[in-house]
């Protein structure tokens, strides 16, 4: 199965020729902040089979918790988020799964694991079934 996507606006298009290796709840405050909203929710893919297809994306570069970069991808035209590169997961893109298209949001109504659960909003529970990490990893 292949994933495409794009921003709200059509002006970034992307795909990727892999499954998800994993998908992920992050409920840190670079990603509350990022997304304007409690989390977000990510589709883990392989980088070598991920291809932007139309437009080129803006990024911004954030220090994690790690002390390492993280350079986040969107749309300069709509704000829209994207997808993300991690300089501590090198080799995967952390596709954005709000921007999937076919309804590919939800993940394959599965979802792996939760990222920063300390720093969950308190009106949200866990995903029953997914591995729950206090932070990274």
């Amino acid at each position: 199965m292949s994933l495409s996507g794009s921003c709200m606006c059509g002006a970034i298009k992307y795909e990727s020729s892999n499954e998800p290796k994993v998908t992920a709840l992050c409920h840190c405050t670079d990603c509350q902040k990022w997304t304007g909203g409690a989390f977000t929710s990510n589709a883990v893919v392989p980088e070598d089979g991920f291809k932007v297809v139309k437009g080129e994306p803006k990024t911004y570069d954030v220090t994690g918790a790690s002390g390492k970069n993280n350079r986040h991808f969107f749309c300069g035209t709509c704000g829209s988020s994207l997808y993300t590169k991690l300089d501590v997961m090198p080799g995967v893109i952390i596709i954005k799964a709000g921007g999937l298209d076919n309804g590919n949001a939800d993940l394959g109504g599965k979802v792996d694991v939760e990222f920063y659960c300390k720093d969950r909003v308190s009106y949200l529970s866990d995903q029953s079934g997914a591995k729950q990490e206090p932070a990274f990893g």
